[in-house]
């Protein structure tokens, strides 16, 4: 099982430090990098940037936003960006959510999977450097009837196949990710629910498509805090679990406050949701359980965490990604490097 790092959001006061943990895990030999955006900062200048200041460790996108840009522009991006870092460039995808699809971007949320379909065919043909002609349901290129022609783009992408991941969440997306993704990238994962939450459904995409899961990257994220008092390492993620569960998308469409349904907490997650939704951010937080917290981070000792590790690689993980946690730099680093004491004591690496 490989490690990977998730710099989340840029521009939150602590850009100096994510770049700081980004040279960190490369000198550990972390395996990926990932950034986020969502309305701030935007994925691509990021991993530019981080590129820019570091020598072997892979370039992700968690996410590039699908309502965010047209396929054809999603497909330069990569190129240019695999080009310039010297093939290191993984392309991750996504929906995005209802909320930022619409609100933000003014791209209707409607057939999701029907979009991501197409987006991924496009993308794939457009950095194949085939000549660029599409018909479906919501691209078709060039335009009919006008002056648009097929043309190829120019830039040479540093590898033959750029590997791409989709964030998925639902069992649908899910299955479809299996089928036409490399990857998949996850969220609020449980070692002990992962296979009913997730593997089965990529698995059954995989099978659909004629493979097996031999190849294709399981890659969760989890925060990572690292010292001896479990119970107050877990009210670290508290706010952050809170506002995913209860609100992070509408009362009908939360893919997150279903997932916590889905692993055995539907009370529970309903609750979290009434408290967030009506204003009560502490209320919330309060009313997640510490057990959903255990379960979807790793919390404790290195040896611990080596123990989950373990857990989430018979699971069928490949590739597990930490955010290390920490109030100061110091404290994330030392939460990076406990990553790789971890992985080691695993027997993993």
């Amino acid at each position: 099982m490989r490690l990977g790092i998730n710099l989340g959001y840029w521009g939150a006061g602590m850009d100096g430090d994510n770049l700081a943990v980004a040279q960190e895990a490369d000198l550990l030999g972390y395996d990926v990098c990932w950034a986020a955006e969502a309305y701030g900062s935007d994925a691509p200048t990021v991993l530019a940037w981080v590129a820019a200041q570091t020598e072997s460790i892979d370039l992700g996108s968690a996410i590039m936003q699908i309502p965010a840009r047209q396929p054809a522009m999603t497909a330069m991006t990569a190129a240019t960006l695999d080009s310039l870092s010297g093939g290191r460039f993984r392309l991750g995808l996504g929906v995005s959510g209802p909320q930022v699809s619409e609100g933000w971007y003014g791209v209707k949320f409607d057939k999701p999977l029907a979009r991501t379909r197409e987006y991924v065919e496009i993308v794939r043909r457009a950095m194949s450097r085939e000549r660029l002609s599409y018909e479906g349901e919501h691209w078709t290129l060039p335009l009919p009837g006008g002056p648009g022609k097929p043309i190829k783009l120019t830039v040479h992408p540093q590898r033959e196949h750029i590997p791409l991941y989709i964030a998925a969440i639902g069992p649908k997306n899910l299955e479809q990710t299996g089928e036409i993704a490399d990857g998949a990238l996850l969220i609020f994962p449980s070692a002990e629910h992962l296979e009913d939450t997730a593997v089965k459904h990529l698995r059954a995409g995989r099978e659909k498509a004629g493979k097996t899961m031999e190849g294709f990257d399981v890659c969760p994220t989890l925060p990572l805090a690292v010292g001896d008092d479990i119970n107050g390492l877990a009210d670290m993620f508290r706010p952050y679990t809170a506002l995913y569960v209860g609100g992070m998308g509408s009362r009908k469409q939360n893919f997150y406050n279903q997932l916590a349904q889905r692993m055995g907490y539907e009370k529970e997650a309903a609750e979290i949701q009434d408290k967030y939704l009506s204003g009560d951010k502490n209320g919330a937080a309060a009313a997640v359980p510490h057990q959903l917290i255990d379960q979807t981070t790793l919390l404790g000792s290195v040896e611990r965490i080596a123990e989950r590790m373990q857990a989430y690689a018979a699971a069928g993980v490949t590739t597990l990604t930490l955010a290390p946690a920490g109030f100061t730099l110091d404290e994330r680093l030392t939460a990076l490097r406990a990553g790789t004491d971890a992985l080691e004591l695993s027997g993993l690496a």
